[in-house]
């Protein structure tokens, strides 16, 4: 039993999360022939129990539901630790589709596995009209985005963002991130190349969007315009 009393690696208690029960430990020492011999479920868990009985050394009753009640408090830890990590995390958006767009992705683009940009056209806070490409996971990873997920301040395009355009100023920005190179003077028009896996992001809404890429538009009364781009990343070999 030494090995049981040992804790995993991960930090998980193997006897907490292989028995609901006391007496089910205590079921697992408990053999066929005890069985057949005592013709008595209790007596032999009794046995095993007062140490009389079973494969080495026994947990205590009061052990086991320490033990249980650390494994189930480790859990809630470990829950409450993704909740904090994810700043969208228990929060509703219902109506709101950008919002609900991007705590969809949230987590897939803090771990990775997925890189996105929005575009956004609406009004600033001097009431000019701006539009440009914002690199989300930049945006998770360069700023507290629970403000925007708590409808303390509004996603919009900043000069520092992949792509900006002042419609009133015309002034125009671009700036390549940890996650995309901008290519900007090309026939197709703006281009953003993944810099993991090296593929191209079409912008155009009249053209296909790239390999493992996909655009949505939303249909929202949050801004003028929201496009999403996804792009499923794939390491080079």
């Amino acid at each position: 039993m030494d090995d049981d009393l040992e804790l995993l690696g991960s930090g998980v208690d193997p006897i907490a999360e292989q028995f609901e029960t006391y007496e089910e430990y205590l079921d697992k020492q408990i053999t066929a022939a005890d069985i057949f011999y005592l013709e008595d479920v209790s007596l032999a868990r009794q046995l095993v129990e007062l140490g009389y009985h079973g494969n080495g050394e026994v947990i205590r009753r009061e052990e086991f539901a320490q033990r249980k009640q650390a494994a189930e408090e480790l859990q809630l830890a470990r829950l409450n630790t993704k909740a904090k990590r994810l700043a969208s995390a228990g929060k509703k958006f219902d109506g709101l589709p950008v919002l609900q767009a991007l705590q969809q992705r949230e987590e897939s683009v803090r771990n990775g596995k997925l890189t996105t940009i929005i575009f956004i056209r609406d009004k600033n806070a001097k009431g000019q009209e701006v539009s440009g490409y914002i690199d989300y996971g930049h945006r998770l990873k360069a700023e507290q985005m629970e403000a925007v997920f708590e409808h303390k301040k509004r996603l919009l395009p900043r000069p520092t963002d992949l792509s900006f355009y002042n419609w009133d100023t015309q002034v125009s920005m671009s700036n390549a991130t940890a996650n995309f190179q901008v290519i900007a003077e090309n026939e197709k028009g703006l281009l953003f190349k993944n810099k993991r896996d090296r593929k191209v992001i079409n912008v155009d809404p009249k053209a296909v969007p790239g390999d493992n890429s996909t655009r949505t538009e939303l249909q929202t009364e949050e801004y003028i315009q929201a496009v999403i781009y996804d792009h499923v990343t794939r390491r080079r070999a």
